[in-house]
């Protein structure tokens, strides 16, 4: 029941919010909120579940891809997002099939190239999915009339979107199932031999997160509308499971911090680059590694001053101002 009320009044407040941010901070609260439905997808999966994934960048453009060609086919934007997470789900149990039977370096090599070959597909098949250029795609203007501001509209979408999955996936960590998936990340055998189904729960586990990815690249897809391959890159994947662990690995909370850090530490770079003088080649080079570098450091930094991350670090900070 609490965990209702919370989403209740997160909604309540996440609404008023929008009304006073001016357009591109809605955006770029739609895209935190499209961030989250992926890295609280993840935080299941590792977190909980113990399995590493270094392909969700994938698996966000497959939820992407459907969005975009159920949006040009039929145009009911919650029956894109349905089959987005639906064929996202789909995929996601086949490569739980794979991932159950592996472990440590095999897990991350095969789930690596997921990462690397989905991506690829759109090029091959470009007659369909747009090759390099991507797809774009229509979305029906608010109901509310055409006065009513765009981006608004995208961020009432994305934070229904993320605060549903939050919902979900708390609800599922509370349950019988989050305390399965605790089991089997803290030692498999032990929990083989108080009859877990290993194998099932790892496959449950990768089938939810892979559900979290799609709903995240469906509403990433609504907010451009378009996609495309670079948008899906592999840096993306390294970027969710470095999110996750700077948040706080294993808690939903930790998740809503990872998703503002991949949002908010790429602006502070294109702030940074505009503010120091450099010449346009040097430039061009930054804008691609400046991002990833700084969320290494960032990493290192908070992995050495608060190993529990972000989410750890504020929880013994709680406690001492309780004292």
């Amino acid at each position: 029941m609490k965990r209702y009320i919370w989403t209740i009044v997160s909604a309540v407040a996440l609404l008023g919010l929008t009304y006073l941010l001016p357009s591109f901070q809605n955006y770029q609260l739609a895209t935190v909120a499209a961030y989250l439905c992926a890295t609280a997808g993840l935080t299941v999966l590792t977190g909980l579940c113990g399995q590493l994934s270094l392909g969700h960048g994938a698996l966000m453009a497959t939820g992407a891809y459907t969005v975009a060609l159920m949006q040009e086919a039929f145009g009911s934007l919650p029956l894109s997002l349905a089959a987005g997470v639906l064929t996202t789900t789909l995929a996601g149990a086949v490569i739980g099939l794979a991932a159950a039977r592996l472990r440590g370096p095999y897990l991350a090599g095969v789930t690596l190239a997921v990462a690397v070959v989905v991506p690829g597909i759109a090029t091959m098949f470009h007659d369909v999915l747009g090759g390099d250029q991507g797809l774009t795609f229509y979305l029906a203007p608010p109901p509310f009339g055409y006065d009513f501001p765009f981006e608004r509209w995208q961020a009432w979408i994305a934070l229904a979107a993320a605060l549903l999955t939050m919902l979900l996936l708390g609800n599922l960590a509370a349950s019988r199932y989050g305390r399965a998936f605790r089991a089997v990340r803290d030692d498999e055998i032990a929990a083989q031999l108080s009859g877990l189904h290993v194998a099932r729960t790892q496959i449950l586990a990768f089938v939810v997160s892979a559900a979290g990815a799609g709903l995240g690249g469906g509403v990433l897809a609504v907010l451009a509308l378009s996609v495309s391959p670079g948008a899906f890159s592999l840096t993306l994947s390294l970027f969710l499971v470095m999110a996750i662990v700077v948040g706080g690995l294993g808690s939903l909370a930790g998740a809503v911090w990872g998703a503002i850090l991949l949002v908010a530490l790429p602006d502070l770079t294109a702030r940074i680059t505009e503010v120091v003088p450099l010449s346009p080649g040097l430039a061009q080079r930054l804008e691609g590694n400046l991002p990833l570098a700084i969320f290494g450091i960032t990493l290192i930094v908070v992995m050495i001053a608060a190993p529990g991350g972000i989410q750890g670090l504020a929880r013994r900070v709680a406690p001492r101002r309780t004292r």
